[in-house]
């Protein structure tokens, strides 16, 4: 266990020069086979976007999946072509020479069912003959985050990806790097979590709540059914975004960035009017969101928050629920983020050293607040670079070491709209993927806009 923090902490780790990933396009690949829900229902024929960055390996093992949080995307890095301010929402993360290096790792970002950027979700048209071709509004099925990483592991099939190097993700991604971790133990080497708990608290789950009370009260809500009316719930997806943006920040952060400066010179004495500057920030949050998120898909990706809880068929019993767990840990948490606060992560920690796995764990001394794992924090983008780097070192000796059995280039995936890149044989002798850049992804469905967390812009 490890806490980074202060002037003292130094790492070195032979840096070499970071670029962004470049302009990229969405892919899509659709699934006809029903995805079976933890509920007992299915989700019929559906569709999965996602972006790829780096390039496979001839053995196919280099690849890293990202899993989004709530508000996030398949986007996770790259910009589109002629977009200002269309960087992936972890572009400052994955990237050639960045901590996840796509000159080593071939990098997956997928957008889960249920979301609203691309993948099947409530605005999808639904296949249900009684809809007569409407969308799915709230008539989509509830979705958990086991049936999301059921779904991200029908793609990795399709990709022919029989094992993982890793699976990252932060906040309800890393809830998700933990599933894959339970579900598909022996298809990835690391789960990479960060931010992250083994179930909410009872407040994050009020918190859950009030926002979706927000939504569902909002005349304009309409049962779930708005867009036939033509109209979208603004009023509650602002209120629960500001909700949900007050527990991404710490009060120090809060504090430091508005204090309690006025908007204007003087109070107004106004109890409708924006009067503090924090006021303004809140509503701004609150306005943007509400132009780009849908408000069925924030009832659905709560909620599966709120269910997330593997320890509960354990009889709340961590230690007994990852003795099914086979591969390496890493987990990070910072000691002002009290949305997800390292408690939660130190549960996690025993739990895995209670079964005697390969776990790393550091606490990052940063002032931001739950967001923390989205910024530029050079001591937890040492951690991760450090763990990537032994990650890309122990593949690069297997892709080298002599073996009659050794694997050659696969055909291309099949089952989707578009095929992954592999490399060349020659490729082989060198880091995974580090001699020639991947290009740029292909095909695809509609672009999803940035997204964060709750960072500010």
């Amino acid at each position: 266990m490890s806490r980074f923090g202060g002037a003292g902490f130094f790492f070195a780790c032979g840096l070499h020069p970071m670029s962004s990933v470049g302009d990229v396009q969405p892919k899509s690949m659709h699934f006809a086979a029903p995805l079976p829900l933890a509920s007992g229902a299915s989700l019929a024929g559906y569709t999965l976007a996602y972006e790829t960055y780096g390039r496979l390996n001839a053995a196919r093992s280099n690849a890293v999946l990202v899993c989004h949080a709530l508000n996030a995307s398949h986007h996770v890095a790259g910009t589109y072509a002629g977009k200002d301010g269309s960087e992936g929402w972890w572009d400052n993360l994955v990237g050639p020479g960045k901590p996840l290096d796509t000159d080593r790792f071939f990098v997956i970002g997928v957008n889960n069912p249920g979301s609203c950027f691309g993948s099947t979700g409530p605005t999808s048209p639904n296949p249900d003959p009684a809809a007569n071709g409407r969308t799915y509004g709230s008539d989509f099925p509830v979705v958990t985050v086991e049936d999301w990483v059921d779904a991200q592991a029908r793609l990795v099939d399709a990709l022919g990806i029989t094992q993982l190097a890793a699976v990252l993700g932060g906040s309800l991604g890393g809830m998700q790097a933990l599933a894959w971790s339970l579900q598909y133990p022996q298809r990835l080497r690391q789960c990479v979590a960060i931010a992250t708990a083994p179930n909410l608290s009872a407040q994050n789950i009020a918190f859950n709540e009030v926002a979706r009370r927000a939504i569902v009260t909002d005349p304009e809500f309409h049962g779930g059914h708005y867009t036939e009316h033509g109209v979208i719930p603004r009023r509650g997806l602002r209120v629960a975004r500001m909700i949900g943006h007050i527990t991404y920040l710490s009060d120090d952060a809060m504090e430091a960035k508005f204090g309690r400066d006025l908007q204007s010179a003087a109070f107004g004495y106004s109890t409708q009017d924006v009067e503090f500057q924090i006021e303004s920030y809140l509503r701004y949050q609150g306005d943007k969101f509400s132009e780009y998120f849908d408000a069925n898909t924030y009832l659905l990706i709560t909620r599966a928050l709120d269910y997330f809880d593997p320890a509960r068929e354990h009889g709340g019993d961590l230690t007994a629920t990852f003795a099914k767990a086979t591969c390496r840990f890493e987990l990070v948490s910072f000691t002002t983020d009290w949305r997800f606060a390292p408690a939660r992560s130190h549960e996690i920690v025993k739990a895995l050293v209670d079964n005697r796995l390969d776990v790393s764990y550091a606490e990052i001394d940063a002032p931001h607040g739950h967001d923390a794992f989205l910024l530029d924090d050079p001591r937890y983008h040492a951690v991760l670079r450090a763990c990537f780097a032994n990650l890309a070192k122990e593949l690069y000796a297997e892709e080298t070491r002599p073996s009659p059995s050794r694997p050659q280039a696969g055909s291309a995936p099949s089952g989707g709209s578009a095929a992954a890149p592999v490399a060349s044989e020659g490729a082989a002798s060198r880091p995974p993927g580090r001699p020639e850049a991947g290009s740029a992804p292909s095909g695809g469905s509609a672009a999803a806009p940035a997204a964060s967390e709750g960072a500010p812009p």
